[in-house]
């Protein structure tokens, strides 16, 4: 099949028989749902993550009806597979807050204390920090809203839950980052 042909007409096509369609679908999503992936886990995990999310979704594609788009239920599987991988890291993790915060706290107080000086690999290094700090669900949402740029709606349907819910994680997500933000720079506003 081209590469015009829709995600819609692909699945199709991959269900009367053409497997080998099925790569066309995952060149469009790879990067994306790679990304997805990364924000939640290491590079090692998330390569892992990714590949495991296409063939599940693979093995799903019977089920997938059409009502949301293709790329918010393959972020739906996606976000479950980040979630699940990190509460099983979560039960082997050995390296407390406390710790983290004293080995890189001076390094990125610095950071922020001269941010003309930061390049662009060094913020996206402290974003990142910042955002390990936070329990998976307040990165998982903050990723898919503020990294990938899904709406409110898509949200819903990636999270599979209401909008008000949407609304209330987000909004604690953004202030979690923030106070966890403002303890490393020890700043009044960020």
């Amino acid at each position: 099949m081209d590469d015009k042909a829709s995600d819609q007409d692909l699945i199709r096509s991959v269900l009367s028989g053409r497997q080998e369609d099925y790569a066309e679908l995952v060149r469009r999503h790879h990067a994306k749902v790679m990304g997805l992936c990364l924000s939640m886990l290491g590079p090692a995990q998330a390569e892992d993550a990714a590949q495991e999310v296409f063939l599940k979704a693979y093995g799903s594609l019977s089920e997938f009806h059409g009502e949301a788009a293709f790329s918010t239920w393959l972020y739906r599987i996606a976000s479950n597979q980040c979630l699940d991988m990190t509460r099983r890291a979560a039960r082997k993790a050995e390296d407390s807050l406390d710790t983290l915060l004293e080995a890189e706290g001076d390094r990125i107080q610095a950071l922020l204390a001269e941010p003309d000086k930061a390049q662009g690999e060094e913020a996206r290094d402290l974003v990142g920090r910042v955002l390990a700090l936070l329990p998976p669900e307040y990165r998982l949402i903050l990723t898919l809203r503020e990294v990938q740029g899904l709406d409110y709606k898509e949200l819903m349907e990636a999270l599979d839950c209401s909008m008000d819910s949407v609304k209330a994680r987000l909004r604690r997500a953004r202030q979690s980052f923030l106070e966890k933000l403002r303890h490393f720079s020890k700043l009044e506003d960020v």
